[in-house]
This record gives structure tokens, sequence and C-alpha cells, in this order.
């Protein structure tokens, strides 16, 4: 016992004193405790002599309970004072029970994965219309990331515009002080649809547009005696400097609509100050094939010679396509051109050259701009923008325009007006649609052709000794669908249905034009896949037309999702404006896909042929 007490730091005398003292254990026990308790306090203060408030501190230290002993002990006094409560109702005395306040209930904290797994079971189950909106939403999205249609270098140095080409012109003041209400009647009158801010009045006469009476006289001779309803909007919006998109159906009067505007720009520029050699052109319109170009090309110059008729100066327009001698076309470049009409090949091979440049150019046509980006040409497009050296005016045209291409579109344009008549890839309702079942052997006819295999000079003739009437019937490809205009066409005999629905739109509208009314005629039978079949069967019943039987037995699937249609705002398809199928079905947009994998280029060190060394 003393060497134990010794080892606890008790002093020699005092542990005499507790043997010599017969004390009993529990005494000599609590004399052990004072005594350790003693010495861990000496220590302390010698180690730090500012301890006193840490040692009043351990005075007042109370011990921690866990919580678990703490709910038992306060249970036991909750028991206790309902146990003594139930003794004083017994005695006839009235209760006292206070219990005190129940502990707290334990908090439970939510993990994320129960949370979210709660947040799906609470959201009601979507149904098979929201997911197919969804769906569509989520493609479209998708397909509008695409880079924006300008130039390379404007998009590596951020150019941006921010307003629009100022031009001198003005509508009338007669029409200017009318209220917006009327503009809207007149264009309600003639279906016309805009969209865009500060929109431009329609004008529904030539001689109110403030053109030369030389023009007007031109116009006369090809018995085009009032702007059609694209016109009547669209030339004001471009005369005033704004950017457009317009859509109308083939034969409309579009090509009036932008070669008007381009030909008075020329003509007010030469009067300012006449063109020098080798400068130009002041004016740029790019077409999807060399037929439709070659037609542009036709329709400006009869505008320029009759002008130059009147004594007005000289206008040179040059046809920049392939398969034409290079040496003429350089040739009139260097007398100095103010307009251009080019396919995107020969344009970028002279815009390469160096033969040809685009400082001065401020006006640029896109005719039938969606059939270009189907085309592949969209980087041809984006390389020819990177030529101009400032801000131009940019007008894109075409009879199916979907809402795909338009976003695409817009993001070349500022601040755009889009003119609408009808809805975009629809028939015109001055063709009457025939639709007959012909078996492949009942086919066959003899007669000129045009097709892309075929040198220029040959698809020059052809279609010459056509619109001359020399020749009774043109056999041809898409090659002659895209903007050609044949006036006195009277039928259009579709040999086989094209595989998307805008070629069809395309082809029958070579007649029916300005006006007069034509006939198309179009063989089917159970080669063509049903998908294009249902896009046909809407377009005949959309323009009224005839629905043969063999279309009328077709199940159609767009019945059931009508419902869909209504909450989307959207009928048909909104990548190639077929009536018959959704985008989630869309066959053009499927071929699209299959032929951007099958031509994705690779190369050694990429992942290509060489794989890893």
């Amino acid at each position: 016992m003393s060497d134990l007490l010794r080892d606890e730091g008790l002093p020699r005398e005092g542990i005499d004193q507790l043997e010599d003292t017969a004390l009993p254990f529990s005494d000599i026990s609590e004399a052990f405790a004072r005594a350790a308790q003693q010495r861990r306090q000496e220590k302390r203060y010698r180690a730090d002599p500012g301890v006193e408030s840490v040692a009043a501190e351990e005075d007042s230290y109370e011990e921690y309970v866990p919580l678990k002993k703490r709910r038992e002990l306060e249970q036991q006094a909750r028991s206790a004072k309902i146990r003594a409560a139930a003794a004083s109702n017994a005695d006839g005395l009235e209760p006292e029970l206070d219990v005190g306040p129940l502990p707290p209930a334990p908090v439970i904290k939510e993990s994320l994965l129960r949370a979210t797994a709660k947040a799906r079971k609470d959201k009601p189950e979507e149904t098979e219309t929201e997911k197919q909106m969804r769906e569509e939403a989520e493609m479209l999205a998708d397909m509008q990331k695409r880079t924006a249609l300008k130039g390379v270098k404007e998009l590596a140095k951020g150019v941006e515009y921010t307003t629009s080409m100022t031009t001198g012109w003005k509508p009338p003041a007669r029409i200017r002080r009318l209220k917006e209400d009327d503009h809207q009647a007149v264009r309600d009158q003639f279906h016309i649809i805009t969209e865009g801010d500060l929109l431009v009045p329609p004008v529904t006469a030539f001689e109110d547009l403030k053109m030369p009476p030389a023009i007007l006289r031109q116009l006369a001779s090809k018995k085009i005696k009032k702007p059609t309803p694209i016109q009547m909007q669209g030339l004001p919006v471009v005369l005033s400097g704004r950017d457009m998109i317009g859509i109308a159906f083939t034969g409309s009067g579009k090509t009036l609509v932008f070669a008007l505007p381009m030909i008075l720009l020329a003509l007010q520029d030469e009067k300012r100050m006449p063109m020098e050699r080798g400068e130009g052109p002041l004016g740029l319109i790019m077409c999807p094939s060399r037929e439709l170009a070659r037609q542009t090309c036709d329709v400006i110059t009869g505008y320029t010679q009759a002008l130059q008729q009147d004594h007005y100066p000289e206008l040179r327009t040059m046809l920049c396509i392939g398969g034409m001698d290079v040496r003429g076309q350089t040739e009139v470049l260097r007398q100095g051109v103010h307009m251009v009409v080019a396919t995107a090949g020969r344009l970028k091979d002279l815009l390469h050259k160096k033969r040809m440049n685009l400082d001065l150019c401020r006006f640029l046509c896109l005719d039938e701009a969606d059939r270009m980006v189907d085309m592949g040409s969209e980087e041809d497009i984006r390389e020819v923008l990177s030529y101009f050296k400032d801000q131009r005016q940019t007008l894109l045209f075409s009879a199916t325009m979907p809402i795909t291409i338009k976003a695409f579109a817009e993001s070349a344009l500022l601040t755009p007006i889009t003119v609408n008549v009808g809805r975009a890839g629809a028939a015109s309702l001055d063709i009457i649609q025939e639709v007959e079942y012909v078996k492949e052997e009942a086919k066959g006819v003899e007669a000129v052709s045009v097709h892309g295999g075929k040198d220029q000079e040959d698809r020059m003739h052809a279609i010459d000794s056509f619109k001359a009437s020399t020749s009774d019937v043109l056999v041809a490809t898409d090659v002659a669908s895209k903007g050609l205009d044949f006036p006195e066409i009277q039928h259009v005999i579709n040999y086989d249905m094209p595989n998307e629905i805008e070629n069809y739109v395309h082809r029958i509208g070579r007649t029916g034009r300005c006006g007069k009314t034509g006939i198309a005629t179009t063989f089917i039978n159970k080669n063509q896949s049903e998908s294009i079949l249902l896009d046909l069967k809407h377009l005949l019943v959309e323009a009224k037309q005839r629905l043969p039987p063999v279309l009328q037995a077709l199940y159609d699937p767009m019945e059931e999702m009508q419902e869909l249609a209504n909450k989307s705002g959207r009928k048909g398809c909104a990548f190639c404006g077929g009536l018959g199928h959704r985008i989630a079905d869309c066959p053009k947009l499927a071929s699209q896909s299959r032929e951007k994998s099958r031509t994705q280029k690779d190369y050694f060190g990429a992942g290509g042929f060489g794989g890893e060394v």
C-alpha cells in the first residue's frame, strides 16, 4: 500500500500517518484520490502558471452523457411522475400530470438518390404524344446547332453588323400614311405571311415602286400587268435595303423580286460613278444549277437592254457557270462587270485565281438556297462569303424552306423579314395534279433530254429547242426541276415518283406558272416507299385534288398523331416539309445521315488506315 501511495506522489509523512491509523479502506481510497488530484493540479501549475481559468472550467465540468442514456433517464423520470399522479388519483386528489416536453424525433437526412427517385415517382407518367414532342424538339435543337452561315474570316474575327443597308427608296407617301391594319388587310387578302421587325408596307402596283419607264415597258411586254403576292411584299422589302427570306411556290415570280432591285442598284451606282476596267461586280446571284443560272441571267439581260434603249448607261451582266469558256468570262471581267449570276464551282475558281473580286459587292442572293445546302454547297457558300470586304444585303429564296434550313439561313442575315406566300413546300393551286397507277413495262416515249451526264452545249440545245416548241417532249432528271421557266408548258409527267416530296413539288412546278393552269400527271406503283406515297396523299388533300383509290387505301399513321400536330402547332415533318410523316421518320434526314457518315474524311495519324504505330 505504501509503495502505491508513494508512486502517486503522496508525501512521506502522510503515508506514515495513514499507516499508523487504522482507517477503513474506503477512507484510504478517498485520501488516495485527493492526493492524486492535488498532484495533477500541481503539475499543471508548474507547466503553465496562467491556468487558473482552466482549473475553474474543470471544476464546473459535467461528464458527457450519451443520448441513449439521457433518454432512458428522462423516461424513468416521466414514469415516476405518472405513477405518483396515479397514486394521488387513488387518494381522491386532483392529479397533477406534468411529464415535460417529449424528446424531438430523430431527423433522417434524405439522400440525393432517394430524393431523385421520389421526384420521378411523383412526376406524372409521360404520354406517347408528349414523348414524341420532346424527341422532335431535341432533334430540331441538335440540327440548329450548325455553324452560322457566315464567311470564315467573319466568324474568326467575330464581325457583327448592327444596322441594315440603307437605300434612298421609300414607298409613295399615300401608302406610308396608311395604318398598319390597312397594310395587314392587304397581306391577308393575298395570303401573305410576314415575320420580322419594322415591316415594310406592301405595294400592289408596279407604278408605285418608282421604277424607270423602260422597266415597266419590259414588264408589259412579258404580259406582267400587276405584281404577284410575293412581289407585292418582297419588292418593297428588298428595295428598302432589308435582308429577306422569300418562300413561295414555284412559278410565283420570285426571280423579279431579287433581279429588279439588283438592276436598279447597279444603275444608281453607274450613274454616280461609272464602272472602270477590272472593277465589279456590285451584285451577285448564286444558283444551284447551270440551267437556272442561265435562265436568270437571260431575265436580267432583257431588262438591262430595255434600259439601254432608253439611253441609260450600259449595265454588263456575266454568266459564271461551268462548261463555258473561261477566257470569254475573263474578258467581260476586264471590262468591268455590274452583275454576276453564278454557280458555286466556277465562282470559287475565279475568286481563288483572283480573276474576280467581291470588294465592291453589296448585294447577294442565294436562289433555291435550301437546294444548294442539300447539294453539299454549304462550305462553298461560306468560302464565297469570305471574299466580301464589307457588309452586304443578303436574300434567300426558295419554294421549299423547312424550319431547320430557315433557322440556319437566318444566321447569315441581319434582322431579316420573312415573306411567305403559302406553306413552304406546298404545291401551286394552279396545277391540276393527276396520279395514275402504271406498270413499269407500260411506260415509254422518245424525246430530247437533259441530265447531268450531258455536256453543257447539248443541255442548252435541248432546253432551247423545247422552249422554242421545236420539240414536243422534254425528258429530264431533277436538273431541269429547279427554277427553270417554260412559259407555254401545259403538262408535266413524272415518269416515276421521286424519293423526296420536295423534288415532286419542284418537278410539277414547271407548269401552272404566272397564273396559268397546268396539269401534272404522276405514275406510281409498288416500287415507291409508303412514306413518299403518304406525303403525296397529304399534298393532294391540301391542294384539294382528286385522291386515287390506291392512296385512299393506305394506312395513315398521321391520323393517330393529330393530337401531336395540334399541340406542337406544326403539321408533318419539320425537316423536309412532308405532311405524311414526322421528323423522326423522315427519309430525307435518314438519307443525309447515311451519306454524311459514308463521306466523312479520315487521315493517317487520326485513326485512319495506319492505326497505332
